[in-house]
């Protein structure tokens, strides 16, 4: 009896371990897998309201956190995330206002020594005219490598945007029109007659899928350059943009 007693004490005891075990192994926290497009994202047309950014007029050069968005899910992404391949684009620099692509192999991008294979250009061409990914095309791997546009104050190259500082770029001279951001998603004629073409952004995402953007404003609520003064609330992205799988040339709009 007593021998009959011992085991099946030490076999009660093994199947309390052999329970807990297994409950400790399913409770273990399993890594999400970062997200994928589904088929229904590509070859459609999407929209960006408001996008918000950190900002603080009394210290505008100081850096603010960089934002990690992503394109399909529309969604911010956590800076703890950014050697992930959670994030599609990061705005960072001057008002958060410089774009870059998602590259783990560059050591100036906010992606380095993740798995991320992105990168961004800019073409001085209007959204809807852009139809194909460009041959040869030669993507910058950064961070903040597309902001301020060379017709403007601050200016880093060709950018989405361009800066009136004084106000007598574009502006009409009043203070009202001073310090603001032009979107170039469309052209733009300064007051001295230059044409200023319109410019879309080539992202490759560190997926290699393809995404044409159209910067539309960064004023909240108000899209159009009539409506953009000094102290109208800013640094609100506002954008449109169509992404095409990796491997694909064509930007097209699918029903």
């Amino acid at each position: 009896m007593k021998n009959y007693n011992y085991l099946a004490f030490n076999l009660h005891l093994l199947l309390i371990c052999a329970a807990c075990f297994s409950c400790s192994k399913n409770d273990d926290p399993q890594p999400d897998r970062d997200p994928t497009p589904d088929e229904e994202f590509y070859y459609k047309l999407h929209r960006v309201e408001n996008l918000a950014m950190e900002t603080d007029d009394d210290n505008p050069t100081e850096a603010k956190s960089a934002v990690y968005f992503n394109l399909a899910t529309q969604q911010e992404v956590p800076n703890a995330q950014a050697k992930t391949m959670r994030w599609d684009l990061s705005f960072s620099g001057l008002y958060n206002s410089f774009i870059g692509g998602n590259n783990g192999t560059n050591a100036t991008n906010f992606g380095y020594g993740g798995a991320g294979k992105g990168g961004i250009l800019i073409l001085e061409k209007p959204f809807d005219e852009v139809t194909e990914v460009p041959d040869g095309a030669q993507f910058k791997l950064g961070s903040g490598v597309i902001g301020t546009d060379d017709a403007g104050a601050f200016s880093e190259g060709i950018g989405w945007y361009l800066y009136d500082f004084g106000g007598t770029i574009l502006g009409n001279g009043t203070t009202e029109k001073t310090h603001v951001a032009y979107a170039l998603g469309a052209s733009v004629t300064t007051n001295d007659g230059t044409v200023i073409p319109a410019r879309t952004i080539i992202l490759k995402t560190p997926r290699g899928d393809i995404a044409k953007i159209k910067m539309i404003s960064c004023y909240k609520d108000v899209f159009t350059a009539d409506k953009w003064f000094k102290d109208t609330p800013h640094m609100y992205f506002t954008f449109e943009y169509l992404v095409i799988p990796a491997g694909s040339k064509h930007f097209e709009i699918k029903p």
